[in-house]
């Protein structure tokens, strides 16, 4: 890289809340030049107009092949990021092979599929909130872990519903997908053992599918791997069935705890959804650009060297999608671009999802969970509050994941 005479950020894998970190790089500008984990040189698009080039860049590849340095013998077997880089999905393919990948399941992600899921996602989430009133009546000062009896069960049972997972996986897959992707100063040899369960599990729930196939879209991935036995090798379809059940819930999880965490410290924009004044799509909207749930998200690798905002980026470095910094750019979002307002004008062009040919297929779904989770929780439980100050809360250990570990609350 080029153009950049400060020194490169070395990140520290132990994350923490990413938002003053974000307003010191992107004062100096759009891009970073940083440190990943395990010393490897890399870089991250921080401001929002540049990101939405690079994320839709025709030259920003997915592929892990256009990462020189995996393959060199220059960065050690046992790194721990390898599993974003060598993860078989839509998410790391390109052109034709992304374009095949997408279509085997952008059809169970239509905005009028995921409308059919409604009534389902509100019966689950008034069960969740029963959950939620019984665990806070049962402890001793009234407090109850939002995270663990609504905000991760609530997307985790519909991702699972809609794969065909047996329900005494879930808590499993919950451990081994945090330990993978989300927490990033975990040592090597745990994150390596972690992946292999992680694939074995998968491998098993596939295979239960193709025993006794069902209505859910394992089994249609199977099928249309058997038809047609070029469309979805037994890798692909791990790593497409890993790719849904994490994103499909770790993302949501964040989300729903971030938008929680705002609306309780943020009363006055609470009152306005309460009263009318503005919706729970503009909550999520709002929490998405704000307080996004993943923070600095691997990998793109230009093939050639790419000029981006003025900065030089050299072909074959692995990039990171700076999501929560770009949604906190003033040079897009204004001079209160630190502020949580839900009348904003440029809040739902937010690019928390994505952008470009790779824009998060799961959106409709997350978006639909997230309404409906907030408008249930805070209808029933309008008091609703952080049982110890915001400030005190444990964050995840990630620059990757945006959230808090344990989200503590008082429900009235």
């Amino acid at each position: 890289m080029s153009s950049h005479t400060s020194p490169r950020h070395v990140i520290d894998p132990a994350g923490g809340c990413p938002h003053a970190l974000n307003a010191r790089l992107r004062a100096e500008g759009a891009v970073a030049e940083v440190v990943l984990p395990g010393g490897v040189p890399g870089a991250v698009v921080l401001g929002h107009e540049a990101l939405k080039e690079f994320l839709a860049h025709p030259d920003a590849a997915k592929d892990a092949r256009h990462f020189p340095a995996l393959h060199d013998g220059s960065i050690p077997a046992d790194w721990p990021l390898r599993v974003f880089a060598n993860a078989q999905g839509m998410h790391t393919a390109d052109d034709a092979d992304h374009r095949r990948l997408r279509s085997l399941v952008g059809n169970a992600f239509t905005a009028r599929q995921v409308e059919r899921l409604r009534p389902r996602v509100e019966e689950l989430a008034d069960g969740l909130l029963d959950d939620l009133a019984a665990a806070a009546a049962g402890s001793a000062d009234g407090v109850a872990d939002l995270r663990t009896h609504f905000a991760l069960p609530l997307p985790m049972s519909v991702i699972c519903e809609l794969l065909g997972v047996d329900p005494e996986h879930r808590g499993r897959l919950h451990h081994l997908s945090n330990t993978v992707i989300i927490s990033t100063d975990i040592a090597p040899a745990e994150v390596m053992a972690a992946v292999r369960e992680l694939v074995e599990l998968i491998a098993t729930i596939a295979a239960a599918r193709r025993a006794a196939p069902g209505e859910d879209l394992t089994s249609a991935l199977i099928a249309a791997r058997d038809e047609d036995g070029d469309r979805l090798s037994e890798a692909e379809l791990i790593g497409t069935m890993r790719l849904m059940l994490v994103a499909g819930h770790e993302t949501t999880l964040n989300l729903i705890s971030n938008a929680v965490r705002a609306l309780c410290t943020h009363r006055d924009q609470l009152a306005l959804v309460m009263d009318g004044k503005a919706s729970w799509s503009d909550v999520v909207d709002e929490t998405l650009r704000w307080d996004g749930p993943v923070s600095w998200f691997p990998f793109r690798y230009p093939t050639r060297d790419l000029t981006v905002a003025g900065t030089v980026i050299a072909q074959g470095t692995p990039v990171l999608a700076g999501y929560t910094a770009a949604g906190r750019d003033r040079a897009f979002h204004g001079p209160d671009a630190d502020r949580f307002d839900l009348t904003r004008p440029t809040a739902a062009r937010n690019l928390s999802f994505g952008h470009g040919a790779h824009y998060c297929v799961g959106a409709p779904l997350a978006r639909l969970e997230a309404t409906i989770a907030l408008e249930r929780l805070f209808t029933r439980f309008p008091g609703l509050d952080l049982a110890v100050p915001e400030a005190g809360l444990p964050r995840q250990r990630s620059f990757i994941g945006n959230s808090v570990e344990a989200l503590p609350v008082r429900l009235a």
